[in-house]
This record gives C-alpha cells, sequence and structure tokens, in this order.
C-alpha cells in the first residue's frame, strides 16, 4: 500500500519509459490528425463547411503539407528515434507560426498554440527527467 509520497514516486515507472508512453500518445494524435488531413484531401470530409478542391491555395498547401509530416512525424515519434522528435517539433512550430504570422489567411487559434508550448514542454522535462535518471544509474569510469 502506498503510504506516503516516496512510495509513489518509487514505484513508478523509469522517466524513460513514461517517456516512451508519452512520444507513443503523441504520434497517436498525430496519426489522428493525418488521418483527417488525408480525409479532407480525398473529398470524405469538407473544413469548415468547403471542400479542399475549393479551399484557397494556402489552405490546401497547408492540408497536403501537414497530411504527409503528421505521418511521418507519427511514425518517427512511435518508433523512438531521434528525427521523429524533430518533425514533431518542427510541425509544431509550423501550426505555430501558421497562426501567428499568418493569422489572417489561417486564423488565430491561442489554444493550440498552448497545446503545442504545452506539449513541448511535457517533453522537454521527461526528457530531462530521463537523462538525469540515466545519468545517475550510469557507474563512474
Amino acid at each position: 500500500m502506498i503510504s506516503n509520497l516516496q512510495d509513489l514516486i518509487g514505484g513508478r515507472p523509469h522517466w524513460n519509459t513514461l517517456l516512451v508512453w508519452y512520444l507513443r500518445a503523441m504520434a497517436l494524435l498525430l496519426i489522428g490528425g493525418g488521418i483527417i488531413h488525408w480525409a479532407r484531401i480525398i473529398g470524405f470530409v469538407p473544413w469548415r463547411d468547403v471542400w479542399f478542391w475549393d479551399m484557397p491555395l494556402a489552405w490546401q498547401t497547408a492540408t497536403v503539407f501537414f497530411g504527409v509530416l503528421d505521418m511521418v512525424a507519427a511514425i518517427g515519434l512511435w518508433l523512438t528515434v531521434s528525427w521523429g522528435t524533430v518533425m514533431w517539433i518542427f510541425r509544431a512550430f509550423c501550426q505555430i507560426v501558421m497562426h501567428t504570422a499568418f493569422w489572417e489567411i489561417f486564423g488565430r487559434r491561442p489554444y493550440e498554440i498552448s497545446f503545442y508550448f504545452l506539449t513541448i514542454g511535457i517533453f522537454a522535462l521527461l526528457y530531462y527527467l530521463s537523462v538525469r535518471e540515466s545519468r545517475a544509474h550510469k557507474p563512474a569510469t
């Protein structure tokens, strides 16, 4: 039975395991986003009541760009390879730029931007804790 905070922390999985779970959860979100983008591209669902072929060129370009990037980043995150994390962070910053610098075209989305910063911050924290834990268990040479 857990009687104090120390027992709870001692019983948790290693930080590296939590980082892998987190990256795979992000991969599942990206797969979902990629499927939605591709559903728009092939004409299965509209975006804001506008079909892909009726969208402005900037929206079409962004839809295809994120449709491909979401799937590539999701594969990399699921495999927990470094390029997957780079692609995911690149994707998040592209979305942030779209909705800040080019808000006249793509609209403002403060909640989405906050979500990206939050998810990247959680990743950075888990990565830091994972590296710190692995260094603590490494024998001194």
